[in-house]
């Protein structure tokens, strides 16, 4: 088995099933007025949050990324490579659409706005095109630490993520027994971040090839995840529900770290036999194309809601039978695969805008160390020359989780200063990624080669 086809796997199966999640608890209804509304199914049908256990697929995705991360910025450095030089790449490769994405559905609500469209529609509907984004500053904070975090990783392997997993009970002890919520701000990092750490170990042979590591983390997360939900005071629901104190994402709580230790385990006791799937050319050919599409799935997905809710809720051709009855579940079979033509058709439309995208991306390249910088000298330089670098993550990461929080029409307003500093981060970025470090500094960018279109995994 190619352990490389597993991983795209595991990117191309977590985006399906956060597509396919998404689609399944949305529900939309006709108020008495016309109006629609977006009931939370978790919320009025409780035995569904049961279903979060299935779709809340988010660790596998982080523990793919920790893999994919590792090999890359490992053969980074064997080439000369700045820790900088390396973050901006992988930057550039998620801001990219992300921030185009971003701009298009701002200038969609500067245009609603201005025409007078309902504040709480707007509120509404920004809200749904923006539900995904906490996964975006995360991910840059994880890919941006990735150079220290695989430092730690190279001396002291599987007890990195042991310590990670300690603080990260600790600061959810002090949110929810000792009521301070800020602190559990550190748990996006600690939480996704054992995953991310985890996919090191993976690679680098800690972990995968031994069933008896595997099954033990499969079980003893599985265990703590059951007594801290029967016994101890978190819900059942791996996403997050209106009215629900502790949740398990917002922060990550010790339920959620638990579900990820044990997620990790199955994954890695199940690897041989979907590998033996992954094999044959045809399935591989179906997930690769899956894979190679995956950020746009991920940031479009919630599109086609709106076209199918415009088309068949507005105008009162959909049936609204109550919410969680039988015929509306029978509903979601249809429902789904309209949403599924729908985001096939923008997917095949965004194929150019994709295509301009990856050759900007394709003008990046990696800031090298020339011979006389030395080993010592290659990450202060990296560092010290990127300053506009660190900067515009930051920017990026404070906006797109302001996006991830609120919207995109926070109250029906148009969010001016998340808008202004997406923009500006994400400019900086591009400009350091795609820039050029002027003579005498010891550094120099390697020639331009061709490249293939990217793998799922190096996003």
């Amino acid at each position: 088995m190619s352990r490389d086809r597993y991983v795209d796997f595991l990117r191309a199966w977590a985006i399906v099933l956060v597509v396919f999640g998404h689609w399944l608890i949305t529900a939309l209804v006709r108020g008495a007025d016309g109006e629609i509304g977006a009931p939370e199914l978790l919320a009025v049908v409780p035995w569904t949050q049961w279903l979060t256990l299935v779709f809340q697929i988010m660790p596998l995705f982080f523990l793919a990324g920790g893999h994919a991360a590792g090999g890359s910025w490992q053969r980074a450095r064997s080439a000369g490579g700045t820790a900088a030089g390396w973050v901006g790449q992988r930057a550039v490769r998620l801001l990219l659409p992300a921030g185009v994405y971003s701009g298009l559905m701002l200038l969609a609500v500067a245009v609603s706005a201005g025409v007078g469209v309902d504040p709480y529609t707007l509120s509404l509907v920004g809200w749904a095109m923006a539900m995904q984004f906490w996964f975006l500053p995360v991910y840059l904070v994880l890919s941006a630490l990735t150079p220290a975090l695989h430092a730690a990783h190279r001396r002291w392997g599987p007890l990195v993520p042991v310590v990670m997993g300690a603080v990260a009970l600790g600061a959810d002890a002090l949110v929810v027994a000792g009521h301070l919520p800020y602190v559990g701000l550190l748990n996006y990092v600690l939480v996704w971040g054992l995953a991310y750490q985890l996919g090191f170990c993976w690679r680098d042979g800690l972990l995968g090839g031994r069933r008896e590591v595997s099954a033990a983390l499969a079980a003893g997360g599985g265990l703590a995840f059951a007594l801290l939900v029967g016994l101890g005071p978190f819900p059942v629901s791996l996403i997050l529900v209106t009215g629900q104190d502790p949740s398990n994402t917002n922060p990550p709580s010790a339920a959620m770290l638990a579900w990820t230790v044990a997620q990790v385990g199955v994954c890695l006791l199940v690897a041989p036999a979907v590998g033996r799937v992954l094999d044959r050319e045809r399935v591989w050919r179906v997930v690769r194309s899956v894979g190679g599409a995956s950020m746009t799935l991920y940031l479009w997905h919630m599109l086609p809601v709106l076209v199918v809710a415009a088309a068949f809720y507005l105008t009162g051709l959909a049936p609204d039978p109550a919410l969680g009855s039988v015929a509306w579940w029978v509903l979601r079979v249809p429902w789904l695969v309209v949403l599924g033509v729908v985001l096939g058709g923008v997917v095949w439309g965004l194929r150019p805008l994709e295509r301009r995208l990856g050759a900007v991306h394709g003008r990046t390249r990696p800031v090298s160390v020339s011979p006389d910088a030395g080993p010592r000298r290659a990450w202060p330089l990296g560092f010290g020359l990127a300053a506009p670098l660190w900067l515009g993550l930051a920017a990026s990461v404070v906006a797109l989780s302001r996006f991830a929080a609120r919207g995109f029409a926070p109250d029906g307003r148009f969010p001016v200063w998340p808008a202004v500093g997406l923009a500006l981060g994400t400019a900086l970025v591009l400009r350091e990624g795609t820039g050029s470090v002027g003579p005498g500094h010891g550094v120099r960018r390697p020639a331009p080669r061709p490249r293939a279109r990217p793998r799922a995994d190096q996003v």
